[in-house]
């Protein structure tokens, strides 16, 4: 984990003093010298612990970088890491090549997975499996590189990746602490540039593979004998034969989707020259009848039935050897729709044709082309997808176009190979090494930095001396901008109290944003503090549904019972604002949805709604849509269109959603937007500034 340094006067990144932490051992006692009788498990009401790292910080006032949108300037993060665990929330995905010549996101990496590195032979680096022997998450300032191709990755500052140059850091500089070799626009990226998409499982892909299998490699007819009268005797053969048990038993499984059952013999036993053949076969009349519609060509062919058509006829007649994917065929129907499917998906190719009755059409473009073909179509064969030994040479489209500051810490995921890389979305990876914040608390690069929630114990003292500081000038504070100050940890830590009190007695306008109902532990302190300073609060309540809060925000208290700190602040007469964030497409944004939240966020007193539209950066993309794809199938295809520009929905879908919440809102009374300061309380002491509200942006983050 990298930790800003927050400081003017400091050079030293560490924020925290080598001999002043605290790790639990098994005993709950610490290892470095300094007592900690708080720390041990935290509880997250699953099946998961996290345990709490003690450590004494040197900074606790957080200045936020001059580039960052949000509307504050400085912030207080008393913890690093949450246990909320929302589904939303998580970030750091990226498609990591496999050993079988597939791709998963880097989230879903485990621990004995094989997977591709390099390997330098000669000039070149080659492609080489190799074992993952770690994997974790940690939360570092993130930043986004973007390739000549459109690639993008995000990582942080102190990933590695390999260039035309030699291994680059993301960031560097030029002189000081932060001397170190860096990515720039002179700089090229070794590999293949990013990962095609793989198909969704339609009825259409399936169509389209039986198709292209059935079609290249199967005995499918009937035979009529005539009997005495006008009685004629039929027999219906279907047999596919194969070398490959994973394209069987994929045809296998899709036909019996389609209602076709079939059994599995052995067709040719094995000999010196020839591995063993495996068939499924039928001889029933509905079965033929099913099949022979299954194979008809459709009349307009869709995008899914395309891409299942090319992994099928590629299961069937197709190789890969030498660095050339060819795929053979002696029916002319046959070669005109393969060659109409890599026209329709922009794929390089000739169309050979060796001798009569035969045609070869071969890809060409070079290895980046045959993984697209692979991810775009998913052929089941692994043996012919296999990259091993195949060359990385530098690719001028992979020139480094930015590397962009995104001004926020995230979830990132790394993991450690036998080779020391990794293929990260078409690049080659250097494995990432522990911090050297997290060397100096002993902690390792594996789970320690899952299950590890960095505690700064000193908060309230250290916070009291830099409010006393004459360079200090009273400046509105944001809480809950990074991880949310009230999870599980502040209810044996206990931090909270100390610096709510320090800002009281300083009368520092300060904001918090919370999905936490602890923070009702606090009331009195923060009415307090209400009397002499701005106060701005604000819960994140995205819609009402217990169902669905269970399953996306497994960690937060129950929506309602959010709604109910609403409540007890308005009570005492601080204002208390809703978040209503995410409100997820298809999911919580019906009429009926919006005006069930609305309604209860009303009731509660809450002095504004901020309505919010689920948006899906990088990782958190592909790790909602796992969640999506686990609970909600049927939206996948909706929401891949609806997203398909970005992270953002489009603003036509926006603005129908705010349109919803503006209407309910009146009619239950309630300003929409809080941004007109009718929800702060009492006035600034020390500075001119008023409280900041609650930035909308890092919801995203709770």
């Amino acid at each position: 984990m990298r930790w800003e340094d927050l400081r003017d006067d400091t050079d030293d990144g560490a924020l925290f003093e080598r001999a002043a932490v605290a790790m639990p051992d098994e005993r709950g006692t610490g290892r470095a010298g300094l007592a900690a009788p708080g720390a041990g498990p935290i509880h997250a009401g699953d099946d998961s612990e996290a345990v709490a790292v003690e450590i004494h910080a040197r900074s606790i006032i957080n200045r936020v970088p001059g580039a960052s949108a949000v509307p504050f300037r400085w912030t207080v993060n008393p913890y690093r890491g949450c246990s909320h665990a929302c589904v939303y929330c998580l970030a750091g995905d990226t498609p990591v090549l496999m050993a079988d010549g597939r791709t998963r996101s880097l989230s879903k990496i485990r621990v004995g997975d094989r997977i591709y590195g390099t390997r330098r032979v000669g000039k070149y680096r080659r492609y080489t499996p190799t074992t993952v022997l770690a994997h974790w998450a940690t939360v570092e300032r993130a930043y986004r590189v973007t390739l000549a191709d459109g690639t993008t990755l995000i990582a942080s500052g102190d990933h590695r990746f390999l260039t035309d140059r030699g291994w680059k850091y993301v960031t560097g500089a030029m002189a000081g602490h932060q001397r170190r070799p860096y990515l720039t626009t002179s700089n090229t990226l070794i590999g293949t540039g990013q990962y095609a998409a793989g198909p969704e499982q339609t009825d259409a892909y399936r169509r389209g593979y039986l198709c292209g299998i059935i079609r290249g490699d199967a005995r499918l007819g009937a035979d009529h004998y005539p009997r005495s009268g006008s009685r004629t005797d039929s027999v219906y053969r279907f047999r596919l034969a194969l070398a490959d048990d994973e394209a069987l038993d994929r045809a296998a499984t899709y036909l019996a989707h389609f209602g076709v059952r079939t059994e599995r013999c052995d067709f040719s036993a094995e000999t010196a020259e020839r591995r063993p053949i495996t068939a499924i076969r039928t001889s029933r009349r509905a079965s033929f009848e099913r099949l022979s519609e299954l194979v008809e060509w459709p009349v307009a062919p869709s995008d899914d039935w395309r891409t299942g058509f090319l992994a099928g006829i590629f299961d069937a007649e197709g190789s890969c050897s030498q660095g050339v994917l060819r795929i053979f065929s002696t029916d002319s129907e046959v070669a005109t729709a393969i060659s109409l499917g890599l026209k329709r998906f922009d794929f390089h190719y000739t169309l050979e044709v060796p001798k009569p009755n035969m045609s070869v059409v071969r890809l060409t473009g070079g290895l980046s082309e045959r993984l697209s073909f692979f991810h775009l179509t998913d052929p089941a064969i692994s043996r012919k997808r296999r990259v091993d030994d195949v060359a990385l040479k530098p690719d001028a489209q992979l020139g480094v176009v930015s590397v962009s500051d995104l001004g926020e810490e995230r979830t990132l995921y790394d993991i450690t190979t036998g080779t020391g890389d990794f293929l990260a979305n078409g690049v080659v990876s250097h494995n990432c090494f522990a911090r050297r914040s997290h060397e100096y608390l002993d902690l390792d690069s594996g789970r320690d930095f899952d299950t590890k929630i960095m505690v700064k114990v000193n908060a309230g003292e250290l916070l009291r001396r830099e409010l006393a500081h004459p360079r200090w000038n009273g400046q509105p504070i944001a809480m809950g901008t990074n991880t949310d100050p009230y999870q599980r940890a502040e209810g044996r830590y206990q931090l909270m109290p100390g610096i709510i009190a320090a800002l009281r007695d300083f009368a520092n306008p300060f904001s918090v944003l919370t999905k936490g109902r602890l923070i009702l532990r606090d009331i009195d302190l923060i009415v307090e503090a209400a009397q002499v300073t701005d106060v701005s609060l604000a819960v994140s309540v995205g819609f009402t549904d217990d169902a669905l809060w269970r399953s996306v925000e497994p960690g937060t208290p129950r929506p309602r019972s959010r709604l109910d700190v609403v409540r007890r602040f308005a009570d005492r007469g601080v204002g208390c604002s809703v978040l209503m964030a995410p409100i997820l497409p298809w999911l919580t944004d019906s009429p009926e949805q919006v005006e069930e939240t609305v309604a209860a966020i009303a009731a509660a007193g809450a002095t504004s709604v901020t309505p919010l539209v689920l948006h899906l950066r990088p990782g958190a993309r592909e790790w909602y849509l796992a969640w999506l794809e686990r609970e909600h199938p049927d939206l996948v295809p909706r929401y891949l269109k609806l997203y398909r520009n970005g992270a953002y929905a489009p603003k036509s879908y926006q603005n129908v959603v705010t349109a919803r919440v503006r209407e309910a809102a009146r009619r239950h009374g309630l300003p929409r937007s809080g941004g007109s300061g009718e929800h702060r309380n009492g006035g600034a002491r020390r500075g001119s500034e008023a409280a900041p509200e609650p930035a909308v942006e890092q919801t995203t983050l709770l």
